[in-house]
């Protein structure tokens, strides 16, 4: 009997029915505790995104396999509890000691058939890029002299995103498509080398600003999706396409990937969770959204993946000092030659500029522009044109400024960054706005379009701001650009029925300075000027409540 429901639960994970696996080897464990019955449900248990029931039932695997003698079997599943550990549950330590335990296991093995994957786990957690690539360059020559196809694969897709982080963009992604190919194409004898694979290509796509080649792979992999489900298995892919999604602007859908990764890191230790409510505070500084992006850092208590979102709160609220100290600690955490390095480097250009501290922004500017000369492609470049017009901005060389600006707009062009390139148009339009009014105008109009569909409320403020003082239409559409919150809701509807900040305060039993701060960022989110417009803006609605875009 034992017999049928393991080869019941063998059939079901083939063909990728998840909850039936699990059901049949849970049925052989009645009968009787064995290592594979153990093994399948810990693989089942993962693909229905259990991680800590997988992890729980892999570790009996893995007393099973060691009791039983079967030393290469207790090896694999001890590389994959450092998996799991790491990836799934955000657990260093953990995931150091089962390392440490394969590597003990499979010492008396001779020849090792595992020693490419104890390669390429440790050159996956080796802080130091240069040992990380040999060991992964170790294990990629292993698969193929071994013929270890998914080891081959899973190495080609950790080398490729390597390559992307070290600014080599081009054969970073090179050997990623290559990776992913071979993967969905079928080559792969393990079901998770298309989750490994794909993760690390997330990763690099979002490191280098390329939707369209993440939506490209997304498509080949609908009919493994259709079969097995979702591939982003680890809330760190959830959170990279998420990533994606914000930088190309499509925040409703982005919203979704990092909500589900929050999700999904519920169980795991700080380093998913972090990561996803660093790219979640991003996005929210995006929309304009600044207390609840606030509220999210707030607990994050100080963590690394702060920085860049953290920077760009401080920007947004006037406090460039501190953001200039932030982004340099991150500049120099992250290296000379890492591709975050240059957005880094570009905000510090910014905010030095904007506390006032020229010398400071030549300094970074000239650290950008080198990084940019090293990288192939991406956006550095962008960024490197776009800094030396801030700084020809801000030492009153015109027409300067303006060519830079255009050098980084055609460099934009390329990228899909519809937020970036709104703003360099803003940027231009301020510039050209005495010299040539109405192609000022024209450029602040697309600026203005853009953010309006985004939902970027603070930037479309600005941009409508910009388009008053010229003398032109400051709104052509609907103007919900930001999305209220549940109080400012209630706050939105009473202006709307015309009472007072008093009468507000009152009826909603909150004070009268907290009554006239909703009213305030009421305004700002939906580039209103007083109460009259509210209450006109209003009218225009279905009802009585602005829609979320």
């Amino acid at each position: 009997m034992i017999r049928d429901h393991l080869a019941a639960g063998r059939t079901a994970l083939e063909q990728g029915k998840w909850a039936d696996a699990r059901s049949a080897f849970q049925d052989a464990l009645v009968e009787r505790e064995t290592s594979e019955a153990l093994e399948g449900l810990a693989d089942a248990c993962w693909w229905l995104c259990d991680a800590s029931a997988s992890v729980r039932y892999r570790e009996r695997a893995w007393v099973r396999f060691r009791e039983s003698g079967d030393l290469v079997r207790a090896g694999r599943a001890a590389i994959d509890l450092c998996i799991a550990y790491l990836i799934n549950l955000g657990n260093d330590a953990a995931a150091r000691g089962w390392l440490a335990r394969a590597e003990r296991v499979l010492r008396d093995t001779d020849p090792n058939p595992l020693q490419g994957w104890l390669w390429l786990m440790q050159g996956y957690m080796s802080p130091d890029a240069a040992r990380s690539r040999a060991l992964t360059s170790q294990a990629l020559e292993f698969a193929q002299r071994s013929h270890d196809i998914d080891l081959e694969l899973v190495a080609l897709s950790d080398l490729g995103r390597a390559l992307v982080i070290e600014g080599q963009i081009d054969d970073g992604l090179a050997m990623l498509d290559e990776a992913l190919a071979g993967t969905l194409g079928g080559e792969y004898r393990r079901l998770d080398t298309v989750v490994f694979t794909s993760c690390s290509m997330l990763f690099a796509c979002h490191l280098a600003g390329d939707l369209d080649r993440a939506n490209q792979w997304c498509r080949v992999a609908d009919e493994f999706m259709r079969t097995y489900g979702c591939p982003f298995l680890y809330a760190r892919c959830r959170t990279h396409y998420g990533g994606v999604l914000v930088t190309a602007g499509h925040w409703t859908a982005a919203e979704d990937q990092l909500q589900a990764a929050l999700q999904m890191s519920a169980d795991a230790g700080p380093g998913p969770r972090m990561d996803a409510l660093a790219q979640l505070a991003d996005l929210r500084v995006r929309q304009g959204r600044l207390e609840e992006a606030e509220a999210l850092l707030a607990r994050m208590d100080g963590t690394r993946d702060v920085a860049l979102a953290a920077a760009a709160l401080c920007m947004a609220r006037g406090e460039p000092a501190v953001a200039a100290g932030i982004l340099a600690r991150r500049a120099k955490m992250l290296g000379e030659h890492h591709i975050e390095t240059a957005v880094a480097l570009s905000m510090l250009v910014e905010a030095h500029i904007a506390d006032g501290d020229l010398p400071a922004a030549h300094d970074a500017a000239n650290r950008l522009h080198i990084l940019a000369e090293a990288q192939d492609r991406g956006p550095a470049q962008a960024l490197d044109a776009l800094t030396a017009a801030r700084i020809a901005a801000a030492e009153s060389r015109i027409e300067e400024a303006v060519e830079e600006l255009e050098r980084a707009l055609r460099r934009l062009a390329a990228l899909d960054l519809p937020l970036e390139r709104a703003r360099v148009r803003l940027e231009l339009a301020r510039l050209l706005s005495h010299p040539r009014r109405q192609l000022a105008i024209a450029e602040a109009e697309q600026a203005l379009t853009t953010f309006e569909q985004l939902g970027a409320a603070t930037d479309a403020n600005a941009a409508a701001s910009l388009l008053r003082e010229l003398g032109a239409p400051a709104r052509t559409g609907a103007k919900n650009v930001g999305i209220l919150t549940e109080r400012e809701h209630d706050v939105f509807n009473l202006v709307a029925l015309g009472l007072t900040n008093p009468e507000i305060a009152g009826r909603l039993y909150i004070s009268r300075k907290t009554a006239a701060n909703h009213v305030s960022h009421i305004l700002a989110k939906l580039g209103l000027r007083n109460r009259a417009e509210v209450v006109a803006y209003a009218a225009t609605q279905p009802t009585t409540a602005p829609p979320n875009p």
